[in-house]
């Protein structure tokens, strides 16, 4: 029981990160009508940026604001450098230049910090474990994504829901002509929500980092995650991104917990060991191709889509 339960917070805590990059994907799909492969580079150079900041600054949380910041604008110029021009051109076109751009930035990392990796090292204070239950001590820096992921959730749907840039956001959503027409600068629009996307992603970079390891191509397996994620809960939904987002999360982290022992009842310890994981990537996608026969809008599509 004790197992089940730290298993289901690392299974939220996965979910957590999952949100990040899937709310920035979303955010971009449903506004720009955009498919970004290259989601994941973001969510790599955040990690750089961060190992980079915090080298520098001798400061954790320096180094985490500062590596924020640096996706944000990296983004922003990414926007309008590169993505600009694919705006309006048939989603093909979206995937081999987002690839393209996904291609080149794992090539610009090596070049800029080598192909050997960082590590990132938290602070002491950071290193604990703290009580969550009776009898079961979880590690206070997984509890800290989840409670940061929260709180930037939060702040999202108050962004999104409660003020005008938010409005701006779903209207041109909804309808990016009418609201051009009506005066609104709709690059810019695309800009700020871009940077606004690449700054989740990075953030999600970050918060991985310490427990992982920063390497080229890190986005990338987390990326495809984070498109069954929208899948599952609809194109341009935050909300729903939130939620699938966590069922993703627990079913990867609790198949690949419990599945290996169920198999390894009925064949080898190697065969379960192997077949485990695996079976536990099925179910994921097993769920995707469940919601898009009987839901194919997702769990919670967007309003106005």
């Amino acid at each position: 029981m004790l197992y089940l339960i730290e298993q289901c917070l690392n299974g939220i805590q996965l979910g957590m990160l999952l949100f990040l990059l899937a709310a920035g994907l979303t955010l971009i799909f449903g506004i720009m009508d955009l498919v970004n492969l290259a989601h994941g580079s973001l969510y790599m150079l955040g990690a750089y940026f961060a190992a980079t900041f915090i080298t520098l600054t001798d400061s954790f949380l320096a180094g985490l604001g500062l590596g924020l910041v640096a996706t944000l604008v990296a983004g922003m110029f990414m926007e309008v450098i590169a993505i600009r021009p694919l705006y309006g051109r048939d989603h093909l076109d979206h995937v081999l230049g987002t690839f393209g751009l996904l291609i080149f930035f794992n090539e610009l990392v090596r070049l800029i910090w080598g192909p050997e990796g960082r590590t990132i090292s938290l602070p002491p204070e950071m290193l604990t474990a703290v009580q969550v239950v009776p009898g079961i001590y979880y590690p206070l820096y997984r509890l800290i994504i989840i409670l940061a992921t929260l709180s930037v959730a939060a702040l999202l749907y108050i962004l999104v829901m409660r003020t005008r840039v938010g409005m701006l956001i779903r209207a041109g959503a909804s309808n990016r002509e009418m609201v051009g027409a009506l005066g609104v600068n709709i690059k810019l629009l695309y800009t700020l929500v871009f940077g606004l996307g690449a700054a989740l992603a990075g953030f999600a970079g970050m918060m991985q980092a310490p427990i992982s390891f920063v390497q080229i191509g890190m986005g990338e397996n987390i990326l495809i995650l984070a498109f069954v994620v929208i899948i599952i809960g609809g194109i341009g939904s935050i909300r729903g991104a939130f939620v699938a987002a966590v069922i993703v999360g627990l079913i990867d982290t609790m198949g690949r917990a419990f599945l290996p022992d169920a198999v390894r009842l009925f064949l080898s310890y190697s065969a379960g060991s192997s077949l485990g994981p695996a079976l536990s990537s099925m179910l994921i996608y097993a769920l995707m191709a469940g919601v898009l026969i009987f839901r194919p809008e997702g769990l919670f599509p967007a309003v106005g889509k």
